[in-house]
């Protein structure tokens, strides 16, 4: 039976709501924040500044990764600069490539050089790992995040990767791999078996915690009393034919 007192793997809460954002900050279990463009747009986020504003204020010390979003390395420069100076927990996510492909590399170089904090995401293969760690300085912090629910989604099996870029950057101790996208709550022991430093975890997937651990007989009689539930609740009928009483004696009478 999984224990969640037992990993090593620090997790990190992915979301982009300040009031769920300051509660996950109040919890033990909780080492780091993450947010995205996509994450901020489905929160209704119209002012980036002030979004960011808020959430470190509820988070003034805890790892912070805070997305540029420009296309066009030069601007991308300036917006990472511009992060990078809201905090000393703020790391800044770098995209691997921009959209048309081109690695970034060269920028990523320049920025771990100067000791911005990096967390360069959308990362899927073993040779963008390689070819990251190759432009971050050993002097500044840095995260390398590996879409691991979306290699997943692709039919592969992110662990031997995860497992293989943990051992690649042994040596690197500033350099911390996340286990990122994560798609059920067992990828938190996936990622945490695999030596991974950090995992991003969903408020949704954050909220089944309580489940690790729990009686399967348990889990079983819960999930049919759902289903009679949800059966009442939405009054379903079936129109049966009962069979009439049989009016044959028996052999006894």
């Amino acid at each position: 039976m999984q224990e969640v007192d037992k990993l090593k793997i620090k997790v990190f809460a992915d979301g982009a709501e300040v009031p769920v954002i300051a509660e996950m900050a109040k919890n033990p279990l909780i080492r780091g924040f993450t947010t995205n463009p996509t994450l901020m747009r489905k929160a209704n986020v119209t002012d980036y500044r002030g979004f960011a504003r808020d959430v470190l204020k509820v988070v003034p010390s805890h790892p912070v990764s805070f997305e540029v979003f420009s296309d066009d390395f030069a601007e991308m420069e300036l917006q990472a600069r511009e992060i990078a100076s809201w905090g000393s927990n703020v790391f800044v996510k770098i995209p691997v490539t921009n959209t048309l492909g081109e690695f970034s590399g060269p920028l990523i170089e320049r920025l771990s050089r100067d000791n911005v904090q990096l967390n360069v995401t959308a990362v899927m293969t073993g040779s963008q790992v390689r070819r990251v760690a190759d432009h971050l300085s050993d002097t500044t912090p840095s995260n390398i995040s590996i879409f691991a629910g979306r290699i997943a989604d692709s039919g592969r099996d992110p662990v031997p990767l995860v497992r293989q870029c943990v051992e690649f950057l042994s040596g690197r101790p500033n350099i911390e791999i996340i286990w990122a996208s994560p798609r059920e709550l067992l990828n938190l022991f996936h990622a945490d078996g695999a030596g991974c430093h950090i995992i991003t975890v969903t408020n949704d997937l954050l909220a089944k915690l309580p489940l690790i651990g729990k009686s399967l007989e348990q889990f079983s009689v819960e999930t049919v009393q759902m289903f009679r539930q949800d059966a009442l609740k939405a009054g379903f009928t079936i129109d049966v034919c009962r069979p009439a009483a049989s009016s044959a004696k028996s052999k006894f009478d």
